[in-house]
């Protein structure tokens, strides 16, 4: 029986880790989380409004999976403090603007 519980229990996680980061995010809230929290570093980084980040050719980001990841790792870098709900507002925005991943 414990068994069965396990193996229920990481097929409902694996399929939540194949939705996509923004399908549950509301991207006017995302907007105004990244302008107040991404988009100085952004600028440093790459300069002008930093949006080359996400529109250079070799950017790093291919996937959906990889957008909510660094989404991720850039709330725990810059200690923003956001929760996974903040993060898919950002995640939603920047799917919508810049990457149009399904």
């Amino acid at each position: 029986m414990n068994i069965l519980t396990v193996l229920i229990a990481a097929a409902m996680l694996s399929t939540a880790a194949h939705a996509a980061p923004f399908d549950k995010g509301d991207p006017k809230a995302g907007k105004a989380l990244h302008d107040k929290s991404c988009t100085s570093c952004h600028i440093d980084m790459f300069g002008g409004d930093g949006s080359k980040i996400y529109t250079r050719p070799d950017r790093k980001t291919k996937t959906a999976q990889q957008l909510a990841g660094r989404i991720s790792g850039c709330n725990a870098n810059t200690g923003a403090g956001w929760f996974p709900e903040d993060e898919a507002h950002v995640a939603a925005y920047l799917n919508q603007k810049y990457y149009k991943f399904k």
